[in-house]
């Protein structure tokens, strides 16, 4: 069976790249190796689907060569995707700052790309495991569970091995590799972090308190809310800062961003000698956080006891914790995976790649990992439609 295009991955970024082509004229098959399409898209944004972010750009992404999605970004923007998404009808809010989220569902942003893929003329195959890929002439030659298949041009798009339930594999960089393509190492990004038994003991009853923070690492910093979970730490801002920690580092985390704390203690302590260390603290966080900090740092006792020497010391505590993660909860839970095909063997134009003609990979799979907040559909989007303009 011969087709112009065998794309496999019925993600994100194989959806976006098999629409564009059939639109073409090229005839396009695309191969899922599970029974659902599009499992992440659903399973995105607590099911609403985070499709993009306003203020994209190729700073809010981590990548060996800074310079590589520039040129697929500038094709294909947010503003780009807004419009397929307005011109499907389909209903949308801002949630954080350029944040878009759909009103419904996330299955809207999936139904739009199977019925752009309709209409483009894509014929779709779910539950097709690939066995075999070699290269077969001008092109490529597949052996499937459903049996074989010549191609033209072979798109890769099956993602990273971020949320194996999902249908995640590391196929891409097999393939990379049977092809001579480097792969860089690989770790799980926008993912919780777990904490050592000694913290966790004091922590864990908070499973479910957040707080505003700004979290440091790495040169890098995020201000967004923290979420204390029966494992560890979570929420967006321990995301964010996860796809700059390397084992063994430290982060740290500033619990009253918007407050001079050690001015205002100085404040309290003349207005309000008698009052508790822990009451003050409840002012700025939920009272069982500010009493289990206190219990957990030995900052006890009347305002009014405390020398400019303790304030200092509580503030430095309470702006500058130091925290040591044991580790992530792994791909299982990540969003994404850090690294992945190095982008020096792609074409920045194409997605082709250099050493095998007619090769194509695009998506989570290559060396190109976005910040939280719909950053990674984007790339998804950009570098899908890009090559499907070259396929």
């Amino acid at each position: 069976m011969n087709y112009d295009v065998v794309i496999i991955g019925g993600g994100a970024s194989g959806l976006m790249c098999a629409a564009t082509a059939a639109y073409r004229g090229r005839k396009v098959l695309l191969l899922e190796h599970t029974r659902k399409i599009g499992r992440k898209i659903l399973m995105s944004g607590g099911g609403r689907c985070n499709f993009t972010h306003l203020h994209n750009t190729p700073g809010h992404f981590l990548s060996g060569n800074p310079h590589f999605c520039k040129s697929a970004l500038s094709r294909f923007g947010a503003a780009d995707f807004v419009e397929l998404v307005d011109r499907h009808g389909i209903e949308y809010h801002e949630k954080t700052p350029g944040q878009l989220f759909c009103n419904e569902s996330s299955k809207e942003i999936l139904q739009l790309l199977l019925t752009e893929c309709e209409w483009a003329g894509v014929e779709i195959m779910t539950e097709t495991t690939v066995f075999e890929v070699e290269q077969s002439g001008q092109g490529y030659h597949l052996k499937t569970s459903r049996g074989q298949y010549q191609a033209e041009s072979l798109v890769v798009a099956t993602g990273g091995l971020s949320i194996p339930n999902g249908g995640a594999t590391g196929f891409a960089y097999t393939v990379a590799e049977q092809f001579g393509l480097a792969v860089t190492s690989r770790q799980a990004a926008l993912v919780p972090f777990t904490l050592q038994p000694d913290l966790l003991e004091h922590l864990k009853p908070l499973s479910g308190v957040s707080q505003p923070v700004t979290v440091a690492c790495n040169g890098q910093r995020f201000t967004e809310n923290l979420l204390l979970t029966h494992r560890g730490m979570s929420g967006p801002a321990i995301l964010q800062i996860s796809s700059y920690w390397r084992a063994g580092d430290s982060i740290e985390i500033d619990l009253l961003p918007q407050l001079a704390l050690e001015e205002w203690l100085k404040e309290q302590r003349q207005q309000r000698p008698k009052a508790e260390l822990r009451t003050l603290m409840a002012q700025h966080m939920t009272r069982r956080l500010a009493q289990t900090l206190c219990d957990l740092w030995h900052f006890d006792g009347e305002i009014g006891q405390c020398s400019n020497a303790r304030l200092q010391e509580i503030a430095r505590q309470f702006k500058h914790w130091q925290v040591k993660p044991s580790g992530t909860e792994g791909y299982r839970t990540a969003e994404v995976t850090l690294g992945g095909i190095e982008t020096d063997e792609i074409s920045q134009k194409t997605f082709e790649a250099n050493k095998a003609p007619g090769l194509f990979f695009i998506g989570e799979c290559l060396d190109v990992t976005g910040h939280l907040g719909g950053h990674n559909f984007q790339w998804a989007w950009a570098s899908g439609f890009c090559a499907g303009q070259f396929v």
